[in-house]
């Protein structure tokens, strides 16, 4: 156990000093306008030089501050959360090879670099979402690694069409609009950004990746393996302004909306804060695909620290239950965890946007400029019922954990007595607090000023309202304090299981697809086409290289011989 122990404690104390390093740097890289790049030539092919590439400037910085900070607060709630467990050193490695495989995405400005990170989350990702072992958890982390090796092929295929371009260094091509030119190209980038933060219609793996432990949940829904997608656009954001604009923003909006109206109908408590996930997810898509990749980065960054507190306050609230994750078994905890229950409302109150919280900075500006962009009235209406539903679930939350009745058995201990789990809660609080205010005061050193009609201005905290009262009142009355009691079973099923996208995601048609697959790697790529591929081409080179050996050796009986058949052939022609 001291072992354990101590490993959690040096892994905490080393990420902390990245993060410190990482924001003193971000400052000093502000202040002076510069930033660092390095490369190291590895191969040639051709014209095109394989690179092994970092780029160090202030938004790589920042996000890996980020990044290591919620790492390491994770790494200490783990402890805790973890105590016990026969494989805890394991998990310990695997969420520090987590970590790693995101700090590598992070500084790479290369393609095929990126492509090791890229890889390295889904890998360690599926390893993590099966660790408990049992059928449920391999059935998800199947459909998370297959979900994910769509993005991973689209990157594969764009390494493959900037070969054209002479390398893979993609932010050299941003002011010639090089990347443009590649057909394609653009397309194949937001495919794998959207596969990988889980955008419509690749939805479904995000809320089956839950059955990861909790602290897993905490460190992939708020500043890697969810966020990769959205990263990989915004620093594509200057080559990608016009592609597939509106198709992109319809998904995200899209997406929003399925996630607020399926969290309204979940009872699963880390679900429901899954799907809080895609919706901001969704949120960022949106203002990526008008062309404001700044100010999704900066979403993205505030979003990380009430994410994985949410998390964490929701894994304190299950470990202190009993294990049960069902909200209706839950109520009334305020009085009984009063630090984790507040410290969850606190990032709620966050998600919702509420004033000078963290992700009021960001959620706001970003609705204002929306709203003053060009928009139809289907992307319109899909923001604005979206903002409704995120804090109409909030509240649902709300009510289940503060106002609700006790529905635990009256032999339940429940308490905040584990300092373990509660210590980096406290931290990432005050980040919740803060952490917008200071971003916005570090990102925009100028404010952004939004004119608006005074209807559009107030619009957002008029539909945020509303949307707060019906969450709280529809669970307020009726038997089962639900939505559920208010609507048709069907509609009830149909929205609750994300338009059946899960169903779809599994359905017979893809098995056979993968049979198929299967049935043309032993035919084709291990059969025939080895047979008269790759390993035939090397035999019959070989072989060919063998008389060409004989040739050179000069003998004299060689040539006797070739002249005597050409002397017979010459005769008889």
């Amino acid at each position: 156990m001291v072992w354990n122990v101590t490993m959690n404690l040096s892994s905490m104390v080393f990420l902390c000093l990245i993060s410190l390093t990482s924001l003193l740097e971000v400052m000093y890289m502000m202040i002076f306008d510069f930033s660092y790049y390095i490369e190291w030539e590895v191969i040639t092919l051709n014209s095109c030089n394989v690179e092994m590439t970092l780029i160090i400037d202030w938004m790589s910085m920042l996000f890996l501050s980020f990044v290591t900070f919620i790492s390491a607060m994770v790494m200490f709630y783990s402890g805790g959360y973890m105590a016990g467990d026969e494989n805890e050193v394991r998990f310990m490695y695997l969420i520090l090879g987590f970590v790693a495989s995101m700090g590598f995405l992070i500084i790479s400005p290369n393609l095929v670099s990126i492509l090791l990170g890229w890889d390295g989350l889904g890998l360690v990702s599926y390893v993590l979402v099966i660790y408990y072992q049992n059928e449920k958890s391999a059935s998800a982390g199947m459909l998370t690694a297959l979900s994910n090796r769509i993005g991973d092929v689209a990157i594969l295929i764009s390494i493959a069409l900037m070969f054209d371009l002479g390398g893979w260094g993609f932010i050299f091509y941003f002011d010639s609009n090089l990347i443009l030119s590649v057909s394609g190209l653009g397309g194949l980038i937001i495919l794998a950004g959207m596969t990988k933060s889980a955008q419509i219609p690749f939805s479904a793996w995000l809320p089956a990746a839950m059955a990861a432990p909790t602290p897993v949940s905490a460190l992939v829904h708020s500043s890697t393996l969810v966020t990769a997608g959205v990263y990989l656009l915004v620093r594509f954001g200057p080559a990608l302004i016009g592609v597939g604009s509106v198709v992109l923003f319809l998904l995200a909006s899209l997406t929003m909306f399925m996630a607020g109206l399926g969290a309204n109908f979940e009872t699963d408590l880390k679900k429901i804060i899954a799907l809080s996930t895609l919706s901001q997810l969704g949120v960022m898509m949106c203002v990526l695909s008008l062309g404001y990749y700044k100010l999704a980065f900066f979403h993205l960054l505030a979003h990380a620290l009430f994410k994985a507190l949410l998390f964490m306050c929701a894994g304190s609230v299950i470990h202190s239950v009993g294990g049960t994750q069902d909200i209706r078994a839950m109520g009334g905890l305020i009085y009984v965890m009063p630090l984790s229950i507040t410290s969850m409302n606190l990032a709620n109150l966050a998600l919702c946007g509420f004033p000078f919280l963290a992700g009021f900075y960001s959620k706001d500006l970003i609705l204002e400029v929306v709203f003053s962009g060009a928009l139809n009235g289907v992307g319109f209406w899909l923001l604005v019922l979206s903002t409704g539903l995120t804090v109409c679930y909030t509240f649902r939350l709300i009510y289940y954990s503060v106002s609700g009745d006790y529905n635990l058995v009256g032999f339940a201990y429940v308490s905040d007595e584990d300092k373990t789990m509660t210590n980096p809660m406290i931290c990432l609080g005050l980040g919740a607090l803060t952490g917008g205010a200071v971003l916005s005061w570090l990102m925009f050193p100028s404010p952004w000023l939004v004119c608006l009609p005074l209807g559009l201005k107030l619009l957002a905290l008029m539909v945020s309202g509303l949307g707060g009262f019906i969450g709280y009142m529809l669970n307020l009355v009726g038997e089962s304090h639900t939505l559920l009691s208010f609507l048709n079973y069907k509609w009830v099923f149909f929205v609750g299981s994300m338009w059946c996208m899960p169903f779809l995601s599994t359905w017979g048609p893809n098995i056979s697809i993968l049979k198929a697959s299967q049935l043309y790697y032993q035919l084709g790529d291990s059969g025939w086409m080895e047979y008269y591929g790759g390993q035939g081409a090397y035999f019959v080179g070989l072989n060919f290289s063998k008389y060409l050996q004989i040739i050179q050796d000069n003998s004299v009986k060689l040539y006797m011989i070739m002249f005597i058949v050409w002397l017979m052939v010459a005769i008889l022609i």
